[in-house]
């Protein structure tokens, strides 16, 4: 169906060399630099930065807000770092709950361990998704505790965004869609697709509108359903 397939309307390109998470505010549109590993907070309209600070995250690929902090998924160190919004210190680093081997890589020699993509925040829990694992995690921040998992279509999920009714967006880079999920059990209830050259790293909703970067032309923009 031609409605399924995503008009994507480029709107500027990221301050930094590598954009690859996305989580839009009120007060401008976060994303995380998966190369110099700064956080930075842009004017939606210009796409100049309102404010950036340095974090000690490692090829980062995940940003969101939540419980008065952000949020990184820092992927190399196989970590989430919990930072304060105001100048990017780490607060706290937990575990990762998606840590391994993408199937990709599998049959590789001494294959890299990596972890965890986009990122997601809702009643006092962190959705994770993690492409070695194929799963979007759940887990309490309090006690850093997996509550809960359910399957994502696809075998590079990346970027996440609430939908309405409690359903997530979840993307596939490799795929090149963006899945409408119920976050009981990942059952597909709508689903986008974006062509190639374009992919989908990081995703977020502005206002009704997904928004989605792509680390490799450091495009930052919408995919608009026509």
């Amino acid at each position: 169906m031609s409605g399924n397939i995503a008009r994507v309307e480029k709107r500027f390109k990221s301050p930094g060399p590598h954009p690859n998470g996305l989580q839009a505010a009120p007060d401008g549109l976060w994303y995380i630099d998966q190369v110099d590993n700064k956080i930075y907070r842009l004017d939606y309209e210009s796409g100049e930065p309102l404010f950036e600070a340095q974090t000690d995250t490692e090829h980062s690929s995940g940003i969101t807000l939540g419980g008065g902090y952000l949020w990184v998924a820092s992927t190399f160190e196989r970590k989430i770092a919990k930072l304060d919004s105001q100048t990017g210190a780490t607060v706290a680093k937990y575990d990762s709950p998606g840590a391994g081997v993408t199937a990709g890589r599998e049959d590789e020699d001494n294959p890299r361990i990596t972890d965890d993509h986009g990122l997601e925040w809702f009643d006092g829990k962190l959705y994770i998704a993690s492409p070695p694992s194929q799963m979007i995690h759940v887990v309490e921040v309090d006690s850093w505790n997996e509550v809960h998992r359910f399957r994502a279509p696809g075998s590079r999920v990346h970027g996440l965004a609430w939908g309405d009714g409690g359903r997530l967006w979840s993307a596939d880079t490799s795929a090149g869609t963006v899945c409408l999920l119920d976050t009981a059990d990942g059952r597909v209830y709508d689903a986008i697709r974006v062509e190639a050259p374009d992919e989908v790293h990081g995703l977020t909703m502005h206002n009704g509108t997904l928004w989605y970067c792509h680390a490799e032309t450091r495009d930052i923009g919408c995919l608009i359903r026509e």
